[in-house]
């Protein structure tokens, strides 16, 4: 495994977190297609916030069982605790500092089906 940084645009909220990236995640539920969402699933006790923690604002939808986080000055979608997992997040794939994304295996999932 490796480690990884990610940061939302503004650099309020930075984080870290341990994971073997193989596979990016598009989902087409109705949030994530609205934002577009490109995703890279985290064990949740791996995530770590280094900065920001006052900064985060979250959002739930629908059955309230994810969390959608993001920055409350700059706006951006930073990660979401999994409604189908909650042991684990999807962490913005275009926050992760030096990932280049489309060089990556990309997978699409149906999150309104499940």
């Amino acid at each position: 495994m490796r480690r990884h940084t990610a940061s939302c645009h503004c650099g309020a909220i930075r984080f870290a977190f341990d994971v073997q990236i193989d596979e990016v995640v598009i989902c087409k539920c109705s949030l994530c297609a609205k934002r577009h969402a490109v995703m890279v699933g985290v064990p949740r006790d791996s995530l770590q916030i280094l900065e920001g923690h006052s900064a985060l604002s979250s959002y739930r939808w629908n059955t309230g069982q994810a969390c959608h986080y993001f920055c409350s000055t700059c706006g951006i979608y930073t990660f979401h605790q999994r409604r189908i997992d909650p042991a684990m997040y999807s962490v913005n794939a275009f926050c992760i500092d030096g990932l280049d994304v489309p060089a990556i295996p990309l997978r699409h999932v149906d999150g309104s089906r499940r």
